[in-house]
Parts: C-alpha cells; sequence; structure tokens
C-alpha cells in the first residue's frame, strides 16, 4: 500500500484527490488545506473544496495558516509517517523540514509544461498570451519555485476560444491519469525525473484586480485572448459612458484593419456589439453590466441605448 498525504486547497484539485481512492494501492492518510475564509457577498466562513470532499470521504483534514510554522502539525506529518506528500495548488510555501518527512518523495502537479509558466498562475497566462499548447506536469518539490525535476507530462491543445474555466477543467480531469503513474512509477524505482532546462524558464505571475481592464490600443486577438483569460477572476472589463462593463464573451471578427477610432462602437448586431481595436474588430457577445446580471450583448443595447459612436474607455 502506498501512503499518501495529500496537500491542496481548490476545486481543481478534488478530481484529482476522487480519482485516487479508486486505487486500490493507495491510502489517503490525510488531506492537508488551508483554513476556512470568508467567501462571497455575504463573507460566509466557507471551508474549502479539498476538505468538503474530504470529510464527505471520511478521510482525516489537517488545516493551518502556514505549515511551515506549525510545530503540531509538522509532528502529527512525522508521526503518519507517509510514503509520499502530493501537492496541487496548495498554496503554501515548503521548507527542507518538511520536504524531508516523506519516506520517498514530495510530488507537485503544475499546470504547465515545466520549464514554461512556472508560478502561481500558469493557466491564465497561457491563455492571455494566446499559446496553442500548454500541458501539466508531474515535478519533484524543491524550495526554488516549481524548478523540481520533471516526472511526466501531458500535453493539452487551447482551442482559439477556450476559456480559463475550460481549461481548468481539462486539467483537473486529466490530474488524476498524470499522477497516479508518477506516484506509482518512483514507489518501484523505475521512473528517473529529469532536469528543467533552465534557459527555457517564464514565470506566470498572479493577475491583479486592475489587470482586468481592457486596453483597446492592443489588436482584436489580444483582447480576445484577455477575455477568455479571466472568466474565473479578475473579470475583463472596460466602461461604457461612465458606467463599468464586465465583459464575458468576445469573437475576432477582423484581425487586420488598422484603426485610429479605437474603443468605438461601429456597429450594432444580433450578435452583439462589434468595437474597433487599434488593429481589428472585437464582437462583445456576453458582458454583465454595472450592478445588474450578465446578460446578452445586443438585448442590453435597446434597454441601455447604447447607439454606434459611443466609445469604451482607453
Amino acid at each position: 500500500m502506498i501512503n499518501i498525504v495529500y496537500m491542496a486547497t481548490p476545486e481543481i484539485a478534488v478530481n484529482c484527490l476522487q480519482k485516487l481512492l479508486n486505487f486500490n494501492d493507495v491510502n489517503i492518510m490525510a488531506v492537508v488545506t488551508q483554513p476556512d475564509r470568508p467567501c462571497g457577498r455575504g463573507n460566509k466562513i466557507t471551508p474549502p473544496p479539498v476538505k468538503d470532499f474530504a470529510l464527505a470521504h471520511a478521510i482525516e483534514v489537517l488545516q493551518t495558516e502556514s505549515l511551515k510554522n506549525d510545530e503540531d502539525l509538522k509532528q502529527k506529518l512525522r508521526e503518519l509517517n507517509p510514503d509520499f506528500f502530493i501537492t496541487f495548488a496548495f498554496g503554501q510555501l515548503l521548507t527542507n523540514e518538511i520536504l524531508d518527512i516523506p519516506k520517498i518523495a514530495t510530488i507537485n502537479l503544475h499546470a504547465s509544461l515545466l520549464p514554461e509558466y512556472r508560478g502561481a498562475n500558469p493557466i491564465q497566462r497561457a491563455i492571455y498570451d494566446g499559446k496553442t499548447e500548454t500541458g501539466i506536469t508531474t515535478m519533484l518539490t524543491v524550495l526554488a519555485l516549481d524548478a523540481g525535476d520533471m516526472c511526466i507530462q501531458e500535453k493539452i491543445k487551447i482551442t482559439p476560444d477556450m476559456t480559463d474555466a475550460e481549461l481548468m477543467q481539462i486539467i483537473s480531469d486529466k490530474a488524476p491519469f498524470i499522477m497516479y503513474p508518477t506516484i506509482k512509477q518512483l514507489y518501484n524505482k523505475v521512473l528517473v525525473p529529469q532536469k528543467q532546462d533552465e534557459s527555457k524558464v517564464t514565470i506566470a505571475k498572479k493577475f491583479k484586480k486592475e489587470d482586468a481592464i481592457l486596453d483597446w490600443t492592443r489588436s482584436a486577438q489580444e483582447l480576445h485572448n484577455h477575455v477568455r483569460s479571466m472568466t474565473t477572476w479578475p473579470v475583463a472589463c472596460s466602461t461604457l459612458d461612465g458606467k463599468n462593463i464586465k465583459i464575458l464573451k468576445t469573437q475576432v471578427v477582423d484581425n487586420d484593419t488598422e484603426n485610429d477610432d479605437i474603443g468605438v462602437i461601429s456597429e450594432i448586431t444580433k450578435e452583439g456589439i462589434i468595437v474597433k481595436a487599434k488593429k481589428g474588430s472585437l464582437l462583445i457577445k456576453e458582458l454583465k453590466p454595472e450592478g445588474k446580471p450578465k446578460m446578452d450583448a445586443y438585448a442590453w443595447t435597446n434597454g441601455a441605448k447604447v447607439t454606434t459612436g459611443m466609445k469604451f474607455g482607453v
């Protein structure tokens, strides 16, 4: 039996945990996750998704604000004496003291084709940058950020209109089927992890709230990539007539024409609102006006009295 402590927090990590439970040679001894936190408009104290799943399946849950400073929890992990720690979007830094606890290794699942997009935001950054391919990588955890030796990789195609939420789901679905063979092969000592090529390293920094603002001086394709990379958070937005508009779904209708009147609504059709970018034009199909629910862009123009010639903020 392969004994594992699973360290994770968000929804994307739940599917991997669920599937690992189905392998009869894997024993999930405990889950380590972040504390319950305020969530939503009412700031209701909400447990991490991984905690909810673990409790529903009678798995011991250990929560901490800072694993590296939690001496009681570190002692508990030593007593469990697992073969592996598995980390997947855990959200906390580990120390050498922690990495020394498992008998074999700590394995991290990272949502990119390392060494590309090391860091906290590889899924959204790949879409934002217009990549047509990304993937997932299992690696041995070391102190340096996502710099450990790679175990197994799997490529994932990014289609032209794929959103961050859709890519997250694909990665969530594929995660257990790359994690299990990694565990099994390391346990049986038949996998030799490979060094990363440091000359190809790129970093995926977290988006900030202000990064959501669309820059109409960019091309229509870049704006489309911006929108579909931020359907979760922070949602892409712009201003029209002094009001903030969240842009939820777009389509490139022209990516060649050079425009001077950028941000201007050139046409309103039943498909949505066509806005001129510096290069090309972007069709806004779905949006969320300030203080209102999300809606079809064309339907919104009727009620909001939006006309051609009006200009989105630049």
